[in-house]
């Protein structure tokens, strides 16, 4: 399977999927347990960021949306399987975002320069 951009979280409990995954145009990364509780917005906000929340946020919700045994049991074991995701980063949708917060970042620092009146 190929990806064109967006990121993927694969449950990997045999600890394989860094052996059988193409990695010349993606980054493998772990998922590391959020310290602090952050909104939904910052997590909508920054794709490189939050990712556990990100990722119980869609369990959660393919679970409502479907009452998937799967979803629930991985819900009730959250701690257990969080070690076991891994997320799947394509390295030209990282170099994307990391332009387009550049991006951002300088424009917000830029002086507004119109005038009032001109």
């Amino acid at each position: 399977a190929g990806m064109s951009g967006g990121i993927a979280y694969v449950l990997d409990e045999n600890k394989e999927f860094d052996t059988l995954c193409n990695k010349s145009m993606v980054e493998l990364e772990k998922i590391e347990k959020s310290v602090k509780d952050v909104g939904l917005e910052d997590v909508k906000s920054d794709l490189m960021k939050h990712d556990a929340q990100r990722l119980k946020g869609l369990i959660q919700a393919h679970f409502d949306k479907t009452g998937s045994d799967r979803a629930k049991q991985i819900l009730e074991l959250w701690d257990q399987y969080l070690p076991m995701f891994v997320k799947v980063f394509p390295v030209d949708y990282r170099r994307a975002l990391l332009d387009l917060k550049k991006v951002k970042s300088e424009q917000a620092a830029e002086p507004n320069n119109i005038m009032a009146g001109e």
